[in-house]
């Protein structure tokens, strides 16, 4: 008991050191004025300056007070430099050689370069802060992080934060928004198992066969017609022969491992996405617009956001930010939030901005035309490992990006390059490149400034011009009474070339043939965008912005539109009955759970005759289950989510690549519905049955029957103690110290306890799970939910999945969990007065 106790004392104190002071007085170097910072009941600082610099210099010293080991922890990472901090681990080396290869801080250290002066001057503040920080503490006093890992690993001094390892986090941010890129893969792996381009075609429908709404009318899209590119249609020829070789399957196969090396920073997978939509005060009880937005990114502790008010003691043209929302720790200003006057929702559009070009490479060259051997950039790498000899890495290059393909794999892939091919080795072996627009400098630094200091739609689209990436759908609306939507981003021109290989950047191209290679950027000005629609709202849940054929070609691979029609069906219905908008309706909608998946199949599912009695016991659920809504107490929800995954599973698994089974997203709803008028379907057969043929009714069947025996055993046999939340729960991890491999006591203290959770995939509230794992929990959401009232800034609400803090004693660590996952929002207040009223701690920093 004694041990026990004493435990506990020197972990609760280990745990309470690194607390911030958040009341009283501290001097902070380098201010030219006095700085307060407010805090509210939850935490959340409203920081008060003079000038420009001193509130990005104090953004930067509060940040570091509430999360210093997060920022620490990913400038490691995308430098890196992550075996340096976490020491001799096997994942940790093989993200640095992926990273490394990509070469993203180079990139910022150049973009660093071309940004606006202010932009550079309030970067530079921001890391100032920071300093001044951590200068006076040493790492234990910073994160209780730092005293764990000094367990196994020689904990150093942290090094001065510096703008670069600001910039350098919009690289790993766009990675993980950055479009089609495993679709792309996919598809030629899919090929590698089925050989048969129609098939193929089949598992990535066209949008258009959905019949749900793009996001913009083009005939009220501000894309100038006649100089619109040229796009590819929704259908294809599918791929040549040079996608048959059983090298280049080795070949992309060793690109993908590499690539899922790289560690999630905001999201990755099904569910990467978000809501956002604004509706006009045409439907409003205010008769002022509303804007809502939730972006569906990874879950874990701390959260992604960490919530911001930044303001001028007095607006003006030396000191002209008035701006409250969602800030990245280690970057200064608003990403998502509103200032006076704007106010703007983030949801990834999904451009194709992204290739991979299959290279034929013969001793560090690779062949361009017919003939031509080209020797590569190369470069060499050293990556520090603490408690571990240093790896060296050779990171080589051709004129479309970095080699992906032999990072980690390079004694596979050398035996790939000495072996034989179909055609002769002279013409060389098959490697991967990876061509990204993050990998040229950028300006999105300076957009994000820009719309911090934005007041109407025309400053909104001049911002969004300098978002490079990544892309992202930006809707907007004013308190002056305008709402609209621009598309930004960097979106790469690709010629049509004629013949079997696809161009429009689906499949992986030749690298050998120039016709393929990039020619451009689609021009700012034809990036489409709308104000004021004529509809009265603006839906943007990553669904196709226009119709195939009509503006530039941005992809082909969106989101089915499945959230976005479901958001837009609710507001019509309203607006329909008369009944005008509120801001409590907004967040009611982002907590819908009505599953397109069940109105679809449970009619379908129904129909298929089971025996009376334990095998029919599941379906009878169905039968009862009016509203299709996956709430958390649902018997009827966890049934179908069970019969759903055993469906894909069944159909799918014994075809595909296993890096590519069905996660059970939208576009495999899309797949399903397209199969379902087909009994005899090739897919419904499964192939590892030689002697039997199955057909649709079989395997809907065998869905249905072995459901309800998996949920017997992880549920128990009566089926009205069945509910989805048990099995559907949200297990936030920490970033480092939460996961496998961690001692049982350190992981319980990081993690916050696990939350039942309604919702889904495809769902509005798109609590997401990978069918493809077998397990139904999180794997990722809506990191934060925001509702702006432009009539009334202060009747604005707000959540977070965890809390502003990212120590683990702090009471703000988890405080917004328990509200998140019920649907509940706190104020958000933004004016003086509203600030005042909500405070509980006010600390004053000095120069």
């Amino acid at each position: 008991m004694l041990i026990l106790v004493a435990l506990t004392t020197f972990g609760w104190l280990t745990g309470r050191r690194p607390l911030p002071e958040h009341s009283g007085e501290v001097q902070v170097e380098g201010l030219s004025s006095d700085v307060r910072v407010s805090r509210d009941a939850q935490g959340v600082p409203q920081i008060y300056a003079d000038s420009a610099d001193d509130l990005f210099r104090a953004q930067g010293f509060v940040h570091a007070q509430d999360r210093f080991f997060e920022m620490d922890y990913r400038r490691h990472v995308t430098a890196g430099r992550l075996a340096e901090l976490v020491g001799n681990n096997d994942e940790a080396i093989q993200a640095d050689m992926v990273i490394r290869t990509f070469g993203w801080r180079h990139v910022a250290e150049e973009e660093f370069n071309i940004l606006d002066d202010t932009t550079r001057q309030y970067l530079q503040a921001y890391a100032d802060g920071v300093n001044a920080y951590i200068a006076e503490r040493n790492p234990a006093e910073t994160a209780v992080e730092y005293t764990v890992l000094d367990v196994s690993v020689e904990v150093n001094e942290p090094e001065p934060w510096d703008p670069i390892d600001s910039l350098a986090w919009l690289k790993a941010m766009a990675w993980d928004l950055r479009g089609n890129y495993d679709d792309e893969l996919d598809r030629a792996l899919a090929y590698s198992t089925l050989g048969d381009a129609s098939r193929v075609a089949e598992l990535f429908p066209a949008y258009s066969g959905t019949g749900n709404a793009t996001i913009l009318d083009p005939e009220e899209a501000t894309v100038p017609q006649a100089t619109q590119q040229s796009q590819a249609t929704e259908t294809s020829s599918g791929p040549g022969n040079v996608y048959e070789s059983p090298h280049l399957a080795e070949a992309l196969e060793s690109a993908q491992r590499a690539l899922d090396a790289v560690p999630v920073q905001i999201a990755r997978g099904e569910g990467t996405g978000s809501n956002s939509w604004a509706v006009s005060g045409q439907y409003t009880e205010s008769g002022m617009p509303l804007l809502a937005n939730d972006p569906h990114l990874d879950l874990a502790a701390p959260g992604i956001w960490a919530q911001v008010g930044l303001h001028c003691n007095e607006v003006g043209p030396d000191c002209p930010f008035d701006v409250s929302g969602f800030s990245f720790s280690g970057f200064p200003g608003v990403i998502i939030g509103h200032n006076a006057d704007i106010s703007w929702g983030l949801t990834n559009m999904g451009a194709d901005v992204t290739d991979f070009f299959i290279e034929r490479v013969r001793n560090d060259t690779y062949l361009r035309g017919a003939d031509e051997w080209v020797p590569m950039e190369k470069e060499t790498e050293v990556i520090r490992v603490d408690g571990g000899s240093p790896v060296e890495l050779e990171v080589r290059r051709t004129v479309h990006g970095p080699i992906v393909s032999s990072v980690m794999d390079e004694a596979t892939m050398e035996a790939v390059r000495n072996s034989p091919t179909e055609t002769g080795t002279e013409l060389g072996q098959y490697e991967i490149s990876l061509q990204w627009t993050a990998l040229e400098p950028g300006h999105t630094a300076d957009a994000v400034f820009d719309m911090n200091r934005a007041k109407n739609p025309e400053d909104m689209k001049a911002a969004a011009a300098k978002f490079d990436v990544p892309a992202q759908n930006i809707v907007f609306a004013t308190t002056d009474g305008h709402i609209g939507y621009q598309a930004p981003g960097k979106v790469p021109v690709r010629a049509s070339v004629p013949g079997a290989v696809e161009s429009d950047g689906t499949w992986p191209r030749p690298g050998w043939d120039a016709r393929y290679d990039w020619t451009g950027y689609v021009a700012k000005e034809q990036m489409p965008g709308v104000i004021d629609p004529k509809e009265g709202f603006v839906v943007a849940a990553n669904q196709a912005v226009l119709p195939g054929g009509s503006g530039p070609f941005l992809t082909r691979d969106w989101d089915y539109g499945y959230r976005s029609e479901r958001i837009r069906t609710l507001l019509t219905d309203q607006i329909a009955a008369g009944s005008k908008l509120s801001a409590a309706d907004m967040s009611a909608i982002q907590m819908d759970q009505w599953s397109v998946f069940a109105d679809t199949l449970v009619p379908v599912l129904l129909a298929v005759n089971l025996p009376a009695g334990y095998d029919s016991d599941g379906q009878a659920l169905l039968a009862d289950w009016d509203d299709y809504s996956m709430d958390a107490d649902s018997a009827a929800a966890a049934y179908f989510a069970a019969v759903w995954r055993n469906l894909l599973r069944t159909t799918f698994n014994d075809e595909l690549p296993e890096s590519m089974w069905p996660d059970g997203g939208s576009r495999w709803l899309a797949v399903i519905q397209g199969m379902l008028d087909n009994p005899n379907d090739e897919f419904w057969d499964d192939k590892s049955t030689v002697a039997v043929v199955e057909s649709r009714d079989q395997v809907l069947t065998e869905a249905l029957v072995s459901a309800r025996q998996d949920l017997t055993v992880e549920l128990g046999k009566d089926t009205s103690d069945w509910e989805w939340g048990t099995l559907h729960q949200l297990r936030l991890e920490h970033l480092v110290l939460g996961g496998s491999g961690i001692p049982a006591p350190v992981a319980a203290y990081m993690n916050p306890l696990p939350v039942k959770v309604g919702g889904g995939s495809s769902i509005v509230n798109a609590t997401a799970w990978d069918a493809a794992s077998g397990s139904f929990e999180v794997t990722s959401g809506p990191s934060m939910r925001m509702v702006v009232d432009l009539a009334d800034l202060d009747a604005s609400t707000w959540v977070v999945v965890t809390g502003t803090s990212a120590h683990p004693a702090s009471e703000h660590y988890d405080d917004q969990l328990a509200a998140w996952a019920n649907g509940e929002t706190f104020p958000w207040p933004f004016s003086a007065e509203a600030v005042d009223a909500a405070q509980e701690d006010e600390l004053i920093l000095t120069p």
